[in-house]
């Protein structure tokens, strides 16, 4: 199908992409394209004015800031994964196909919120914070406040994710295992790891799912006895998450929670062998 009549502007900075949005409030954002243009040949998503923010530099570039690291929204998922960033690599390398991770972007991804994404689940286990900005001005969203369910976020009307800060973690040991849609390349279930170990004692675990229900969520109960002196075995074998799992055509809740277990123990494993 062909999408339906819109408009097309590119503006030049990121403060007139924000003064265009305030002015046409049905208007969408285009960067990497990836869910946005799919949906709108669906006819799914017909907004009357497209606003592409592709090629502002404002949004572009990793580099160093504060004792953290700051990725631009329009950072692709192919940079991310040859980047020397804590866990994101890792998640970059199996989102789609090269086509994909060339053009699509990280920003893109969380913004569309999308319930099987990969990101959400390793913002989450990093602990990463949002950075927005719109016409009131720049915000920092903590991840566990930024994905409200399936398809939204925490953004106000007018607000552009800008990029999103990551903590150093010297120290830590990252993993991300996944069961993949064979056509999509999306997540049924993924589980993102983050542990801090040392000697014998676990000092810090961070575990993100995504997939798994209908928007990401921490898996605290399987963190909290991790940190209890359970191993990933006894940890993970009854885990029941605090939320509905999702269940359609692809997985059952049931299946999905069998996953859910099964990805969590490999990927701290995984993680915990470095």
């Amino acid at each position: 199908m062909y999408p339906a009549s819109f408009r097309y502007l590119r503006p030049q900075t990121l403060d007139e992409a924000i003064r265009l949005l305030e002015e046409n409030p049905e208007a969408k954002l285009l960067a990497g394209g990836h869910s946005l243009i799919p949906a709108m040949k669906l006819r799914l998503a017909t907004p009357p004015l497209l606003v592409d923010i592709g090629r502002l530099p404002e949004l572009k570039g990793i580099r160093e800031e504060d004792g953290a690291y700051f990725v631009g929204a329009l950072t692709t998922h192919a940079e991310l994964e040859r980047s020397s960033l804590p866990l994101l690599p890792l998640v970059a390398r199996v989102i789609g196909d090269p086509m994909v991770r060339n053009l699509g972007t990280l920003g893109g991804s969380l913004a569309h919120a999308d319930p099987a994404a990969d990101y959400p689940a390793a913002v989450l286990a990093l602990e990463a914070e949002i950075l927005a900005r719109g016409p009131r001005g720049e915000r920092w969203i903590p991840a566990r406040d930024f994905f409200q369910g399936m398809f939204q976020t925490a953004l106000a009307p007018g607000e552009v994710l800008v990029g999103l800060r990551v903590p150093k973690l010297p120290g830590y040991r990252f993993a991300y295992e996944k069961f993949l849609h064979p056509a999509s390349g999306y997540a049924v279930v993924g589980v993102a790891a983050a542990v801090l170990q040392e000697g014998e004692a676990l000092k810090d675990v961070r575990l993100g799912a995504t997939g798994a229900a209908y928007g990401p969520f921490r898996l605290e109960g399987v963190e909290a006895a991790l940190k209890g002196g359970a191993g990933p075995v006894e940890a993970t074998r009854d885990y029941t998450p605090p939320v509905p799992l999702a269940e359609d055509r692809f997985a059952s809740a049931e299946y999905r929670l069998h996953l859910l277990r099964v990805l969590a123990r490999r990927a701290l494993e995984r993680a915990l062998a470095g």
